[in-house]
Parts: C-alpha cells; sequence; structure tokens
C-alpha cells in the first residue's frame, strides 16, 4: 500500500471509507426496523364499533430486505463514481506538479505550475513557481557574475604581461648602459652625459610604476567608494584649471562652457581621476595654436580636441593597456598607454557609458559622456 501512486491510493481510501458509511447505514435500516401494530377502529350505526389490531412487522421486514440489495447496489455504484471523481480532482494537480518539478530539475526555463484553484494546492503551486523563478535569476547572476569574474582575471593576466613587457624594454638598456659605464666602454666613459640620461630613465620607470599601480587600483569594486549628488559644474571647473594653466603655457586655447549648475549622482573622485585622464590626453595630443573644448550637451559632456585624428583600425585597440597608436608610440609624447585605459576601467565601474570618437570639423577627437 506505502508503495501505490497517489491516485490508486486515494481512490481506495475514499471507495473504502464510502463503503463502510454505506454498510452502516443499511445494517442499522436492517437491524432498527421495529415491528409496527396498526389500530384500526370502525364506528357503525347505532353506537356499534368494531375493533382489529394487525400485525404489518412481518410486511415492512419482507418489504426491507427486499429493498436493501437494490440500494445497497445504488450505494456502491455511486460510491465508486464519487471515489474515482474526488480522486482525481485531488491527484491530478498533484501529478502535474510531480510533472513540471521534473522539468525544473533538468532546468527547463519553459517549466512552470499551471493551476486555477486557490486553495492549498493551488498556492504550492505558486510557491514552486516563484521559487522556480528566484533559483533561475540566482543561477542566471551567477553566470554573469563567474562570466564578469573570468574577463577580470583575464584582463588582470593580458596587463600583468603587457605591464612586464613595457617594464622590461627600460630596464633592460638602463642595466646595459650602467655596465657598460661600469666597464668604461666606448662613449659611456662620459658619466656626465649617461648618469642624467640614466636618471631620466628610472624617472620613467617610477612613473610607469606608479601609473601602473594607479590603474590596478582602478578596477577596484565600485563600493569603496559611496555614489553621492555632485555639482558636475563645479567639479569639472576646479579638474580643468591644471590644466588650462598647462594649456596656456603650451599656447594651446582651452576653451570651458559650463552650465551654472549640473547635478548627478555619482562617485566623485573616481569620476574626477576619470575625467582628469581625459583632459591630460586632451591637452597632450593637442599642437600649438590649436583647440580644446570642454562643454555640456544635454545630459553629455563632451570634452574635444583638435589634433590628427586617430585611424578607426586603431579606435578598436585604444582601450587597452600599454597601446599607442602608430603615430604617437614615443613614450615622450604618446605617454605609458594607460590613461585611457584607466578611464575605460574607470567608467565601467561606474556604469557609465561613453564614446571616442573623430571629428571632421574641425579635424580631431570627441570624447562623450552619456550621463
Amino acid at each position: 500500500m506505502r508503495q501505490m501512486k497517489i491516485f490508486p491510493k486515494t481512490f481506495l481510501y475514499t471507495l473504502g471509507l464510502m463503503l463502510f458509511i454505506v454498510g452502516i447505514a443499511h445494517a442499522l435500516i436492517y437491524f432498527l426496523t421495529a415491528p409496527v401494530t396498526l389500530d384500526i377502529s370502525v364506528a357503525t350505526f347505532e353506537e356499534l364499533s368494531l375493533n382489529t389490531s394487525l400485525n404489518v412487522n412481518r410486511y415492512v421486514t419482507q418489504a426491507v430486505l427486499k429493498a436493501l440489495p437494490i440500494s445497497l447496489a445504488c450505494c456502491v455504484v455511486i460510491s465508486i463514481a464519487c471515489s474515482f471523481v474526488f480522486s482525481r480532482k485531488i491527484t491530478v494537480p498533484i501529478e502535474q506538479i510531480g510533472a513540471v518539478t521534473e522539468q525544473m530539475g533538468r532546468m527547463e526555463k519553459g517549466a512552470v505550475c499551471k493551476t486555477n484553484s486557490k486553495d492549498e494546492i493551488g498556492i504550492l503551486a505558486d510557491n514552486i513557481n516563484h521559487l522556480y523563478r528566484s533559483l533561475l535569476s540566482a543561477i542566471e547572476s551567477l553566470e554573469i557574475e563567474k562570466q564578469r569574474v573570468s574577463e577580470s582575471e583575464r584582463s588582470k593576466a593580458d596587463f600583468l604581461r603587457a605591464a612586464s613587457h613595457e617594464l622590461k624594454t627600460p630596464v633592460t638598456a638602463l642595466n646595459a648602459m650602467l655596465e657598460n659605464m661600469i666597464l668604461g666602454v666606448g662613449k659611456y666613459k662620459d658619466y656626465d652625459t649617461y648618469l642624467p640620461e640614466c636618471r631620466e630613465m628610472t624617472g620613467r620607470l617610477a612613473d610607469m610604476i606608479h601609473d601602473i599601480l594607479e590603474t590596478s587600483k582602478a578596477g577596484m569594486p565600485a563600493e569603496n567608494e559611496c555614489a553621492a549628488e555632485v555639482d558636475l559644474s563645479g567639479l569639472l571647473s576646479s579638474l580643468c584649471g591644471p590644466y588650462m594653466l598647462i594649456a596656456k603655457t603650451k599656447g594651446i586655447n582651452f576653451r570651458l562652457e559650463l552650465p551654472d549648475r549640473f547635478e548627478a549622482v555619482l562617485p566623485p573622485q573616481m569620476f574626477g581621476k576619470a575625467v582628469s585622464n581625459i583632459l591630460a590626453n586632451a591637452v597632450a595630443y593637442t599642437d600649438p595654436g590649436r583647440t580644446v573644448s570642454v562643454y555640456f550637451d544635454r545630459h553629455d559632456i563632451l570634452i574635444e580636441n583638435e589634433c590628427v585624428p586617430i585611424p578607426k583600425e586603431a579606435l578598436r585597440y585604444i582601450s587597452l593597456p600599454f597601446y599607442r597608436p602608430d603615430f604617437a608610440r614615443d613614450r615622450d609624447k604618446g605617454g605609458n598607454g594607460l590613461g585611457l585605459y584607466i578611464v575605460d576601467t574607470l567608467l565601467k565601474t561606474m556604469d557609465i557609458s561613453y564614446s571616442f570618437c573623430p571629428m571632421e570639423e574641425p579635424q580631431g577627437m570627441r570624447f562623450t559622456i552619456h550621463l
């Protein structure tokens, strides 16, 4: 009995209960049938009366015994039919839930318990559906997080390989120069010429290491700095101040057009670091007599600089670490190739979209931050 399925088990339990009730009812009818005596009084003319007594117990008993088999058979048939309907009504939703949960066990996304009832079975189906949706959502979030972590680890590995390659070249050159100076080989005997050059090279190495450390910090989670309501007009004005002085010394025009106030909710320090790198690149790659412009266009911040546009085929790699376009691979002008990589990392961490594309008139580059 314990190994039977729920429908035959429910059917047999219900049928047994109904048959038991029917049997008890018919037994009570049979045993409790009381003898019945019929008294008849007939009044006649001239106050004559006739009294008689008729015992109908035998006739009633015969009638009950004759009706009992038919009544019992009808009750049994009705009990079977009612037990079947009741059992189906109870067990079909449970069987459907069981079939759907098997689909859920195979992680089929379209699996759902369908029931129109509002009783406990309907509540159970709704709870299973809610639980399954929550499970799918959690699995999807874990997959996204797994992919993000995988991409982050891959990016870190690529960054470390690129950083080691970038550091290896100047370190090797510096080591060779110092060794030749120690051995007094050829032109390297002129210490007054090559010692300052070695010092300049170590300075560039220190700057590169500093940039690498700053870049590694840029990839940290955004919860290190809470978002706050910031007046971007004031923030941009303070950020542009030092670069306006640098532009002035280089003979570059710096045009700053900001509204009186522009409110936004974002991490101010991270956003300021990203904008500072953009401004540094804009000033570094603008020739004297050209213009750097910073202004708002509705909800976008635009930073433009007049320069030789970056080729479209190079724009795909511009945010890679240590990447410099072919025409600007000189470290004295092209930098370490980490500026836009830091900008890309910071803006993605803050979930802020951006675009970096060439301008046709005047020729140059435009960096647009979409707020």
